[in-house]
């Protein structure tokens, strides 16, 4: 995989479309002055949870003693499932439920927002299978991020802009590729496994 496809895929997981209307509900009670910084301060605090991630994720895989193709398919699942409600949300609204009151912190924005598990999977997925380009994937990671950065602290003029019905549209696009990239993975988890029992 290279780079920017790599960069595209984490682009694809972190969902920064299908997270506007979300982020935009969380931070409804929140004062207009503080909107920014707040957007800001859980942005930053995921870049640093799936920095920690990226680097820390072959030490985890060898305390947990997890093969490649154990990472693979469940990688494919996760992503599938998340794929799934992209394209069919849940009925209380969001890919990750309904959004309380007050400022939020680290969690429900930055952790699971931008910072979901299935990053985290797709992170250790990468570093797995070609653990000598660490450099490589955290360049993905970054401009996955910056991406998403901008497209997110954009929200209300994209929103206002697009309207609710377009941003849903593009929302359930890109679940679609999702869902297929899931796919790939978990096929080509279950043929190295195969293979290698042969």
């Amino acid at each position: 995989m290279t780079t920017l496809s790599a960069g595209i895929l984490l682009f694809l997981i972190m969902d920064p479309l299908g997270n506007i209307p979300f982020f935009l509900s969380l931070l409804k009670h929140v004062p207009p002055k503080r909107r920014r910084v707040v957007m800001i301060r859980e942005l930053l605090i995921a870049l640093g949870v799936l920095l920690g991630f990226l680097i820390g994720g072959q030490h985890i895989l060898k305390l947990l003693q997890l093969r490649q193709e154990s990472i693979s398919i469940a990688g494919g699942i996760v992503l599938f499932l998340i794929g799934i409600r992209m394209v069919f949300p849940p009925p209380e609204g969001g890919i990750f439920g309904k959004p309380g009151e007050g400022e939020p912190f680290i969690v429900p924005m930055a952790i699971p927002g931008v910072a979901g598990p299935s990053a985290m999977a797709a992170l250790l997925l990468l570093t797995n299978t070609s653990p000598g380009r660490t450099a490589d994937w955290a360049t993905a990671l970054l401009l996955a991020w910056l991406a998403t950065s901008a497209i997110l602290l954009s929200s209300t003029y994209l929103f206002r802009w697009l309207g609710e019905s377009v941003l849903t549209a593009l929302e359930r696009v890109m679940g679609m590729l999702l869902i297929a990239l899931s796919v790939q993975m978990f096929m080509g988890g279950v043929a190295a496994f195969l293979h290698m029992q042969v």
